[in-house]
């Protein structure tokens, strides 16, 4: 008998994936912004009228990924070791942060941007609902702490 209808595709309403170590590791369909704030210092010499300013510290914001899919477990294990480093020895391993990439989809499925994360590691997982009728493993929020992201 032949099948009626299209086969479900999680790739179609996830446009914001998610690859650790070169792998496809989750299927989001909200991120939040990717924040890099450079802080200024003001100074005046001399008795100068107008301040001089110069760059100063930089920093980035944490990535919170939202409504996530995924068919594997690569996003929970990876928050497991954290916690398990953490947890055993309170402080964190250098083999546990990753270099991953968060990449924005078309709708057709082509990339369109791909953001290549530094020195990563996620700060919080929360798994999603439970539902037997779903194909896929659901993810409700996982959050990257980095040190730096680039558009690759």
């Amino acid at each position: 008998m032949p099948v009626v209808g299209k086969p479900r595709s999680y790739h179609r309403k996830y446009k914001f994936h998610l690859e650790i170590d070169e792998f496809a590791s989750g299927a989001f369909q909200k991120m939040s912004e990717l924040k890099g704030t450079v802080a200024k210092v003001e100074t005046n010499e001399g008795g100068t009228e107008f301040p001089t300013k110069r760059p100063a510290r930089v920093s980035f914001s944490d990535v919170t990924l939202e409504r996530g899919a995924t068919k594997d477990l690569d996003a929970w294990n990876w928050f497991k070791e954290v916690v398990d480093v953490v947890a055993n020895s309170g402080e964190l391993d250098d083999d546990y942060i990753r270099q991953p990439a968060l990449i924005q989809r078309a709708r057709d499925n082509s990339e369109l941007r791909r953001w290549n994360m530094t020195n990563a590691w996620p700060c919080e997982f929360v798994a999603g609902e439970w539902d037997n009728g779903a194909d896929e493993n659901t993810i409700e929020k996982l959050v990257l702490c980095y040190d730096y992201f680039e558009l690759g």
